[in-house]
């Protein structure tokens, strides 16, 4: 078994370091001995730069050198302790030592916070660490310094100075602790370096000053810090920036016990210098200390009961309110729904609305939108209450008492023939009107309305009643789109995820996210049967959204057990990239639940965007978020590849009937090759569909396929057994 470079690295420089204690001590083999060591994790911290080319090279260069400055401290100190028998405190050595600091606290802050972030939070946090390591070093250095008045200005300095660098060095390090997005394997191996060279810092500076330090374990320590350094450049995963998105706002177990055993140190000092000696508490430094931290302490807890009411705030307006409109959402009007006894529902879909909205683009749509709400309220009787479902779907609320809707309803449909002036057009569209009411279950009265609103857009845009005859006459797709929206309020979809995996290994690198439809009275409803009749009602946009974020949520919850993939992919429909505002749903979806656009990846077939329009513009906007685009069944469509010209696609995804036929000669192998040859020469990852035997997947491989995906590697599975595989 081949052992990786920063694992043979790492083991053999941290033995060197425990067996320096074995050398006796303050002898000319012992210095050459620790400086080796030194020099050594600087030359692999070079290797390491050069090998892996991280994004962030220049941090990592300005760490090395740093380190660099540090060992050549040791180098001077070491030289000049031989050449005059002993080190003349202070000397060109401190120069070095304290020049080193600078350089190792700005390449830590850019690799422990590669994006420049100020978040509040992590901020005080660094502030508590970093004054509790303060407090210890001004009680026994800097205030002990200060006071003796004896020694020359210039050694005072210059031993205030090592404690003050530490503490500087220590804000950085801090930074890197608190911030969840550098759980890296480089990234911890760095920051186990700084750990242990703080600590054994500390260990030194109040040591010396009570002149008790006399090297051993204390200099293995160091040592030590030296070989995890020279690892974490070593380490492959240094190549990367850390990504710092996912949970930085939680304050886990691990923080609030590190925050709380550093605010208990104001208090950990007063006892131990009590018992020590009780006259001799510095009263004022630990004063000062805990006022400052207690402070600090205040103010994190400020800042999160402020953070909690404006997301509590802002999650209770999106949640109940369509941002466009004005007007309650379906979340909403669900809930008044509930609590009304015996209501009237009116179900609105606009006629033509799509007709727009292609032609003139989304902003003209939402301008449309927002003013059939004004319309709808302005037709509205007391007591009444209005909600957009979701695309062009408008629904009215009335009270039990009301009539039984016909004139609202011939009302509404008047006031929204009416031209309407948008983008500098007038615009003509129509509404078909579902009437449901005299019934106690809610779910069932709105799916009535639905199943009306069907039967009137059959006949040309009318309003109509339910009726029982309705759920036998209305044809099978009006009948399915009802059920549709029922589904979604009674939970019968669920995802499943089917494995991407590299060639030729099988490692699974990504999901992709599927959705069933489980029919408690029928079985499970194939795909192919409602997902067109999702697309073709509108209803596609609020399933979509439901996958999005059920997606999202499953992939946060993998992280978080540290198993997840590399990427997720969740299909998206055209009507859904028309959606006005779909990429701003995606990128609260995205925050909600903490999930990096970067892991998704959004999969659009060749139809949805050919036309371009709207649909290429959101794919443009998707891919400025950050969110991954891939093209799939690409093949079966248009096939132009001037849209892998024109648009931001990183992955290809080849359909399956280009596959199934690859190990035979003839024109399907011809086109799978041709099909590699374009990805890899536009530098995108063409993944394989529909592999489903050994021998495929062999000759995929010799093709020059490195992704693929199909029933040979694993069919779509609930989330516990994909969790299983992907582990």
């Amino acid at each position: 078994m081949r052992v990786p470079v920063w694992a043979g690295w790492l083991v053999t420089a941290i033995i060197a370091a425990l067996c320096f204690p074995l050398v006796p001590d303050d002898t000319l083999p012992a210095k050459i001995y620790v400086n080796t060591v030194g020099l050594s994790s600087v030359a692999a911290m070079v290797v390491g730069i050069v090998r892996n080319r991280p994004e962030h090279w220049r941090a990592w260069a300005l760490f090395a050198a740093g380190v660099l400055t540090f060992v050549s401290g040791d180098i001077t100190y070491d030289v000049t302790e031989l050449r005059l028998g002993e080190y003349p405190y202070p000397y060109w050595a401190d120069l070095l030592y304290l020049s080193a600091y600078p350089l190792l606290w700005l390449s830590l802050s850019r690799l422990g916070n590669p994006r420049g972030d100020r978040e509040r939070g992590a901020l005080i946090d660094a502030a508590i660490i970093s004054t509790g390591i303060g407090l210890i070093f001004w009680v026994s250095v800097v205030g002990p310094t200060l006071a003796d008045t004896g020694a020359p200005v210039l050694e005072r300095l210059v031993t205030i100075g090592y404690p003050l660098a530490d503490v500087l060095l220590t804000t950085a390090v801090a930074r890197m602790l608190t911030r969840v997005g550098n759980r890296t394997p480089s990234m911890r191996l760095m920051t186990a370096g700084a750990v242990m060279m703080l600590s054994c810092d500390l260990i030194y500076t109040t040591m010396s000053s009570t002149s008790e330090y006399t090297g051993g374990f204390v200099d293995s320590g160091f040592l030590t810090a030296y070989a995890c350094w020279g690892a974490a450049a070593l380490h492959p995963s240094m190549r990367r920036r850390p990504e710092t998105t996912l949970d930085v706002h939680r304050i886990g177990r691990t923080r609030l016990g590190m925050l709380t055993a550093f605010t208990l140190i104001a208090p950990g000092l007063l006892f131990l210098q009590g018992a020590a000696d009780p006259a001799g508490i510095a009263w004022a430094s630990i004063g000062t200390g805990a006022v400052v931290l207690c402070l600090l302490v205040v103010m994190r807890m400020w800042g999160l009961v402020q953070q909690v009411k404006v997301q509590a705030s802002r999650l209770g307006d999106l949640a109940m309110h369509d941002p466009l409109t004005g007007l309650a959402n379906r979340r909403a009007f669900e809930e008044q729904l509930g609590a009304a006894d015996r209501p009237t529902v009116l179900l609105l879909d606009l006629n033509g609305f799509k007709a727009v909205n292609d032609r003139f683009g989304h902003a003209v749509g939402d301008e449309l939108l927002a003013a059939v709400a004004q319309r709808l309220v302005s037709e509205l009787p007391a007591g009444a209450i209005a909600a957009r479902m979701g695309g062009d779907e408008f629904a009215v609320l009335m009270p039990a008492a009301a009539d039984a809707g016909d004139d609202l309803a011939v009302r509404l449909r008047a006031a929204i023939h009416q031209p309407i002036h948008a983008g500098g057009q007038d615009l003509l569209v129509g509404a078909s009107i579902g009437i449901a009411g005299d019934c106690p279950d809610p779910v069932e009265v709105l799916r009535r309305a639905d199943v009306a609103m069907y039967a009137a857009k059959a006949e040309n845009g009318r309003h109509r009643h339910y009726t029982a005859d309705l759920d036998t006459s209305t044809d099978e797709e009006a009948r399915l789109g009802a059920e549709l929206r029922t589904a979604l309020d009674r939970g019968e979809f669920h995802l499943v995820y089917q494995p991407i995996v590299e060639l030729p290994t099988g490692a699974c690198v990504a999901v992709e996210s599927l959705v069933r439809w489980w029919r408690p009275d029928h079985g499970y409803v194939s795909p192919d049967v409602f997902i067109p009749v999702a697309e073709r009602t509108g209803l596609i946009v609020e399933l979509g959204e439901w996958i999005l974020r059920t997606a999202c949520l499953q992939f946060a919850d993998w992280w978080r057990q540290g198993v997840a993939p590399y990427r997720f992919g969740v299909n998206v429909s055209a009507r859904q990239l028309a959606e006005p505002g779909f990429v701003s749903l995606v990128a609260a979806i995205l925050a909600e639940t903490g999930v990096h656009p970067a892991r998704l990846v959004v999969e659009v077939t060749e139809t949805a965007v050919f036309g371009g329009g709207a649909a290429v513009r959101a794919v443009h906007e998707l891919a400025d978020l950050g969110v991954e685009i891939a093209l799939d069944d690409f093949g079966t469509g248009h096939s132009s590849l001037g849209l892998l010209q024109t648009l931001p696609v990183r992955i290809l995804k080849v359909d399956k009937s280009f596959v199934e036929n690859v190990t035979m000669a003839g024109r399907h192998a011809v086109i799978a090759t041709s099909l590699i040859q374009v990805a890899n020469g536009l530098g995108l990852v063409a993944v394989a569909e529909g592999v489903e035997t050994a021998e495929q997947a062999a000759e995929l491989y010799r093709l020059g396929y490195r992704r693929a995906q199909g029933y040979h590697f694993g069919r779509p599975a609930m989330a516990q057994i994909s969790q299983a595989a992907t582990a």
